[in-house]
């Protein structure tokens, strides 16, 4: 069935002009170049690019808040759009509940002209009086129902409940909420208003994950259009139905969700590279026959070398496509630990006679890969600091086993010194290096040239991440404890990440609100509450499906004996076993995928050359063996189909 489109875009372009301190223009930077979608109704559309191409750009133009430098933006008559920024703007002198009930004024001014009409007729006198007083109440009590004039005040309350606003914060005046709570709250309002497309730039951010959850279901019955900005591959998987990829200025669309996004996109970036490299295999013959052609100094030869590049200078050159996942890199450790790696017992911590937590208890074992959630503000990133040491826990013990080496990595980059230059940064804690393998490191991670002489403190949240990933890279340790790692990280370098962590040998406990990574790498979800720790084994998909059937965590053994909690703890390193084997096994075929479909990619370009064939029993043979290989594949997919 087709849809109506209600918004058109069509080669819309955009600079950002810079400006010295008088205000006069000192130069253009072209965002964006390119750039054409369609919005049609109903439709989820997400749009995706790397930091800093333009996509809240985009967004603002479309809202209305920016204005194009060129190209067309058509809209449906009557469309009504509702927009959230990343920072959102509350009123002032309004509470957290007034904010929301501000919505609703229209409903509010109904159902006060309902009660005075009910005073007048409780004071008419005359028939006439009465009747008409009525028609009006009639008419007006229509239009009250049609607006949800019985269930706003329930409507109101379910969204604030849903993203995570306690019934005590209600009276709080809005003007005093964190940056992160009035973006929450603003999307709360916005999302009461019903309007015909919402506009969502990050709106996962600042949630926790029962208030993502929430926000998912709210918007599977949505019934208008959505356009969205998010890093949040988990949440584009359950809501979007389609991706907008802005790349090097210009748009490029894909059916269906992120994952089917990232299938149609690999697949794309390699026939375009196999096109490009093709071309460049036939301009070099071309190029090596008028060469040849030349050295003959002959006049026929002349004319038919001139000819020869005539023709090759019309032939309108591809472009080599751009690889956005530039950044390769593996952790690795110096040793290996034992069994037993970490082990917390009955701990607690709380600052200013509040308790975050208390009853902790975790056990590590080697090669565990642990993913620790929880709510906003329950002490997670706390709990990190006592076991590297930064903080004191209040009771309680933390153990480490034989030969465990500690890499932290601090979501807010607090161990980096804002005053060194990136190679300093580096460098200063590896001596024994040289420049040359500092630089080389950097380089994966995308610090080149002069790249590396920039200040810490002007860098990016993304490249503050970059430096400090370095950094745990070179370290080489065993047990790598990550506070919200793929945060300020683009999709690409989130998927490189989660490729090195699916490889690395060691032990990992990772702090994180990012399903998707969680579901990469986990083995084990932990979920930290006020009263302790709740064990599930499995990734997130397993968590949540556990938590939604109710069923009782993992770690719960109340009343077993001891013989019963041991063959239960090994029926839990057993069964966590099983789940790392069947990754490692996925990610086996999933190589001999990509090895074989390299080899397919070879013989497909010496089949593609002329003179493959002036030996015909090599082409033949040839020809043979490519079938074999692509049989190869069709059974190595079948494998991994099983496994997955």
């Amino acid at each position: 069935m087709n849809h109506l489109n209600i918004i058109e875009v069509e080669n819309l372009c955009f600079d950002y002009i810079s400006y010295d301190e008088d205000g006069k223009e000192v130069g253009r930077n072209p965002v964006l170049k390119d750039v054409s979608l369609s919005v049609p109704e109903g439709q989820f559309l997400a749009v995706l690019g790397h930091n800093g191409c333009g996509k809240s750009t985009l967004m603002k133009i479309i809202a209305g808040i920016e204005t194009a430098d060129g190209g067309t933006m058509t809209m449906q008559k009557g469309l009504k759009l509702g927009y959230l920024a990343q920072q959102g703007q509350v009123g002032e002198g309004r509470t957290v509940l007034e904010e929301l009930e501000s919505v609703f004024e229209p409903v509010q001014r109904m159902e006060q002209q309902l009660r005075d009409l009910e005073h007048q007729m409780a004071d008419a006198h005359d028939e006439a009086s009465l009747h008409r007083l009525g028609s009006q109440y009639d008419q007006l009590t229509r239009r009250f129902e049609e607006s949800n004039g019985y269930g706003w005040r329930s409507t109101v309350q379910g969204v604030l409940a849903g993203l995570g606003f306690r019934k005590e914060q209600q009276g709080q005046m809005a003007s005093l909420l964190s940056g992160g709570e009035r973006t929450r709250l603003c999307l709360g309002r916005m999302l009461l208003t019903e309007p015909d497309v919402l506009l969502l730039d990050e709106p996962t951010n600042h949630l926790d994950l029962k208030s993502i959850a929430w926000l998912e279901d709210y918007l599977r019955t949505y019934r208008g259009a959505v356009l969205l900005i998010s890093h949040d591959r988990y949440f584009m998987d359950h809501v979007c139905d389609r991706m907008c990829e802005l790349l090097l200025g210009a748009t490029e669309c894909y059916d269906g969700n992120y994952s089917a996004y990232m299938v149609q996109r690999t697949e794309r970036f390699e026939i375009r590279m196999k096109a490009y490299e093709l071309q460049q295999k036939e301009i070099a013959r071309q190029e090596a026959i008028i060469a040849r052609y030349r050295q003959f100094n002959r006049e026929k030869s002349i004319r038919l070398a001139e000819s020869r590049e005539k023709r090759l200078e019309k032939v309108e050159r591809l472009e080599k496509p751009k690889d956005e996942s530039a950044i390769h890199f593996h952790f690795d450790v110096r040793r290996r630990t034992g069994d037993d790696v970490l082990m917390i017992d009955d701990l607690a911590k709380g600052f200013s006679g509040r308790t975050l937590f208390e009853h902790v208890k975790m056990h590590l074992r080697a090669g565990d890969r642990v993913a620790l959630i929880g709510d906003n503000g329950v002490g997670k990133s706390t709990l990190f600091k006592c076991i590297v040491g930064e903080e004191k826990p209040d009771c309680g013990t933390i153990r480490f086993g034989a030969g465990v080496d500690i890499g932290y990595y601090d979501q807010h980059q607090a161990h980096l010194h804002e005053n060194k230059t990136v190679l300093d940064e580096v460098w200063d804690d590896f001596h024994r290096l040289d420049q040359t393998e500092v630089r080389g490191a950097l380089g994966l991670f995308l610090f080149t040239g002069d790249d590396v002489l920039m200040p810490i403190s002007t860098l990016s949240g993304g490249e503050k991440g970059r430096v400090a990933l370095t950094k745990l890279m070179l370290k080489k340790d065993n047990v790598l404890l990550l506070d919200e790692p793929t945060n300020h990280l683009d999709m690409d370098s989130r998927e490189v990440l989660e490729d090195a962590l699916e490889n690395f040998p060691g032990t990992i406990l990772a702090i994180s609100h990012d399903r998707y990574f969680i579901n990469r790498f986990a083995t084990k979800v932990c979920v930290l509450e006020a009263g302790g720790v709740k064990e599930y084994l499995g990734n997130y998909d397993d968590y949540f499906e556990k938590i939604n059937r109710q069923q009782a965590p993992d770690s719960e053994n109340a009343g077993m004996t001891k013989t019963a909690m041991d063959k239960e703890k090994r029926k839990s390193r057993e069964e966590e076993k099983r789940i790392r084997e069947k990754k490692n096994a996925i990610a086996a075929a999933e190589k001999a995928i990509a090895t074989a479909e390299e080899e397919a990619a070879e013989m497909e370009a010496q089949l593609a050359d002329p003179a493959t064939y002036q030996d015909a029993e090599k082409a033949a043979q040839l020809a043979k063996a490519y079938q074999l290989k692509k049989d190869e594949i069709e059974r190595r997919y079948a494998e991994w189909e099983a496994l997955s």
